[in-house]
């Protein structure tokens, strides 16, 4: 299991966001919609260039989450129960307040950063063969796919996404971005009704497989990532370990398969109505 999240600084997350001053983005204030990690990441690069940072939540956003996100300095602005209308939200602050829109997951220097993830794991797993990763708006898997694909070609990606809200798996299969009519996924970070265009264009490239499985069976999987592995991941971060449970992860024998943990910030007060075995 690749440990993304053990970092201070949220990982991935904030990888390559300190290159946007230097990139172009001059502005005082900057806005961004997100689940949560996204938020963190944000909400410390625009402290470090003593930028304003204006986040926007859902209103039933993981409270740990929030809280962290204020605490780095963000202004935290909560609206709608999904990303989906958190981004819309944020959409039009940005034009009322005249702010600088940063995507959380389609976004290229984004998800540049987060290839840095791919080449960990593919200097901390030499030979690996298979990576399962989660995908929620399919930024972490755009990186992590292009970065071990241009390592070695052969490795496998393969996604994990809540069937519960399958955008990513639908929208491949249709041949194009496709906006889930509904969504019943309650996992924070897999949460999304339409992906990315940048993000389903490199999926369909690089990506080998995506399966899914409901989000019952995943947080099954926090459970026993707890128990053993002595981890707290939050729901996303445990969707490749639940696909690796449950089989759907098709692997020769003796393959070197990574699973990665892209997240840690777990409402504890959620785990008390999880089914303990």
């Amino acid at each position: 299991m690749k440990r993304s999240y053990l970092t201070p600084l949220i990982g991935d997350h904030i990888a390559h966001l300190f290159d946007y001053p230097s990139e172009g983005i001059s502005a005082a204030s900057v806005i961004c919609s997100s689940a949560g990690n996204h938020a963190q990441g944000v909400a410390i690069a625009a402290a470090v260039y003593k930028m304003k940072a204006v986040v926007v939540m859902a209103s039933n956003a993981t409270q740990s989450k929030v809280d962290a996100t204020r605490a780095y300095g963000a202004e935290v602005v909560q609206h709608g129960t999904i990303w989906d209308e958190a981004n819309e939200k944020a959409k039009q602050l940005c034009e009322e307040r005249g702010l600088t829109y940063i995507h959380p997951f389609d976004d290229l220097q984004l998800i540049t950063g987060q290839g840095t993830l791919g080449l960990e794991v593919f200097r901390d797993f030499p030979g690996v063969d298979v990576a399962v990763v989660p995908i929620g708006g399919g930024g972490l898997i755009s990186g992590v796919s292009m970065a071990l694909k241009a390592s070695n070609p052969k490795i496998k990606i393969i996604g994990a996404e809540s069937s519960d809200g399958p955008a990513m798996q639908q929208s491949v299969a249709a041949g194009r971005v496709i906006t889930l009519d509904t969504i019943d996924c309650i996992i924070d970070g897999l949460r999304v009704k339409r992906v990315g265009d940048h993000t389903f264009s490199v999926v369909q490239r690089f990506v080998d497989d995506i399966v899914t499985l409901p989000d019952r069976e995943i947080f099954d999987a926090m459970i026993w990532i707890m128990s053993h592995g002595k981890l707290v991941v939050e729901g996303a971060a445990a969707a490749p370990v639940a696909a690796l449970l449950h089989g759907l992860i098709k692997a020769p024998a003796g393959a070197k398969v990574v699973a990665v943990l892209s997240g840690g910030n777990v409402n504890l007060d959620q785990i008390r109505n999880l089914k303990w075995n």
